[in-house]
């Protein structure tokens, strides 16, 4: 369990460099940015398997090529399609305000697990999680571009999108934890590759629909300079935060309980807004302030509360595969 909550937290700390990509291709479209880089997570991943292929094709079955599609297509491609046209249509903070309950969601989606606490047991520390999201909305509100004035019909469609992101991820995040945990012929690292094939097709896929639209045409008189710096970034995402960071991900998700290992998932807002203080060149505001330590407050409160119920707190199924991360 201990080492499941370092993976989590590298995991975070990997997924949160993904916020500053839009800030480093601001020419670029959010649809192009994200076929982008599951094209090349992809290829990364492509590159990864050759070695792995005597091992790991063996024990891949129809059902599971299907799975990580399934994943690949819930929590990458339909999670970005509510996400951008949720912030398109009401802004950037009532989409965060409504996505940045993940944690809380996959909690209480996965509390009938093996392993998990039980729900009045975890309502303290997920009480603070919850609050320190709410002071980083806040904060939003208080200090950011005020929310966009727009017609009500065109606010609910958006606020719907939001929450079809919510249940997205929350679907993917339970979903691949549980098959994970049925399967463990596959480690992290493996599991990991496979599902970056299958999202790399998607990506594919999803760059053939964009180049064939009108619209497409319209960042073909980028210069190549920024072309370069496209795909340089977006491969940095795909080594880094895809494969990487979903490798750990993987390996967190096999040693935790969902009540857990869905908490892990503050790690990446956390990080991601470290790293836009850094690139900001700023200190952090006062809710701003308040909201790590109340994340890191209710996150570490609800480690303990699972390691004292944790039967097994030593064991470790593959960890000579998995600490190569």
């Amino acid at each position: 369990m201990q080492r499941g909550v370092i993976y989590g937290i590298l995991a975070g700390a990997l997924w949160g460099t993904v916020f500053l990509a839009p800030r480093l291709l601001a020419d670029f479209s959010p649809w192009l940015l994200s076929a982008g880089r599951y094209i090349m997570y992809g290829a990364v991943s492509l590159l990864a398997a050759v070695p792995l292929a005597r091992t790991v094709w063996p024990k891949l079955t129809w059902r599971d090529a299907l799975t990580l599609l399934r994943l690949a297509l819930t929590g990458n491609l339909v999670y970005y399609v509510f996400l951008a046209e949720s912030v398109h249509r009401v802004g950037i903070a009532p989409a965060s305000l409504i996505i940045g309950v993940l944690p809380v969601t996959v909690t209480l989606v996965g509390r009938r697990d093996h392993g998990a606490v039980p729900l009045t047991r975890l309502a303290l520390p997920l009480g603070l999680v919850l609050l320190g999201i709410i002071c980083i909305n806040i904060d939003v509100f208080a200090s950011g571009v005020p929310v966009q004035r727009v017609e009500l019909g065109t606010q609910i469609v958006g606020l719907l999108c939001a929450v079809g992101a919510l249940a997205s991820w929350t679907w993917f995040a339970v979903e691949n934890s549980r098959y994970l945990q049925r399967h463990p012929r596959f480690t992290g690292h493996e599991w990991s590759t496979l599902w970056g094939i299958a999202t790399g097709l998607l990506g594919l896929v999803l760059w053939l629909v964009i180049t064939a639209l009108p619209a497409g045409s319209v960042q073909a008189i980028l210069p190549a300079s920024q072309w370069h710096t496209f795909w340089i970034v977006n491969l940095v995402l795909a080594i880094g935060a895809s494969w990487l960071g979903n490798g750990l991900w993987n390996a967190a998700a096999k040693r935790l309980p969902l009540t857990l290992s869905g908490q892990m998932i503050v790690f990446e807002t956390l990080f991601a807004l470290v790293y836009g203080f850094i690139y900001d060149e700023r200190l952090p505001r006062g809710l701003e302030i308040a909201a790590i330590v109340l994340l890191l407050i209710g996150v570490s409160w609800s480690v303990s509360l699972h390691s004292r119920d944790d039967p097994h707190p030593h064991r470790i199924e593959d960890d000579a595969q998995v600490s190569t991360h």
